[in-house]
């Protein structure tokens, strides 16, 4: 953790509030993409983004300053998202959006119509995984965070990571093999 993120997080325990916005406001736009890749929808996303930084300035103080704030707060998101997932009506939670995603620049017809068609068939794809193979896929190959820091978000050892990782691979292009023959690699 850098220096200036120390100090915000000295002065919001110091009982100064206003310092929490600067402390967050660098991740607001990583937590919301992560949510909506988790919940599946805008709402639960927002709903999810809002109740992690909540939870965040809640349980600041338990924070362990040696650590890194940006991995603590995508643990506190992350479960925040899995209960937002589970607990929506719309029992979407399959991992990526529908193709549009909030957080991303606009881009022209033909390329949202293909990225929306490429999300279409991934969304699919992890409905395989397990919760754990998802966010573990999600975090690693979506979100590109290193095997490190996807365990410390989540909570397990770098090997776990790692095998987690694998069989959602392994799951991921049977899956894309088995609807897109060719698309994965598997095709002639």
């Amino acid at each position: 953790m850098d220096d200036k993120e120390n100090q915000l997080v000295a002065m919001v325990l110091a009982g100064n509030p206003d310092a929490f916005e600067p402390l967050v406001r660098p991740y607001r736009r990583a937590l919301l993409g992560l949510a909506y890749r988790i919940t599946g929808n805008e709402e639960d996303a927002r709903e999810a983004a809002q109740e992690a930084l909540l939870n965040s300035y809640r349980y600041l103080g338990g924070f362990d300053q040696r650590r890194s704030f940006r991995n603590w707060l995508l643990r506190i998101l992350v479960n925040a998202a899995r209960e937002a997932a589970r607990s929506s009506s719309s029992n979407r939670a399959l991992g990526l959006n529908d193709g549009a995603d909030p957080v991303e620049p606009a881009e022209g017809p033909a390329g949202r119509f293909e990225r929306k068609e490429l999300g279409l068939r991934l969304k699919d794809c992890l409905a395989v995984l397990s919760e754990r193979e998802r966010a573990v896929f999600l975090l690693r190959d979506i979100e590109e965070r290193s095997i490190r820091d996807t365990a410390e978000i989540l909570g397990c050892s770098s090997a776990s990571v790692r095998v987690h990782l694998s069989r959602a691979r392994i799951k991921v292009k049977a899956e894309l093999e088995r609807r897109c023959p060719g698309l994965a690699g598997g095709g002639s």
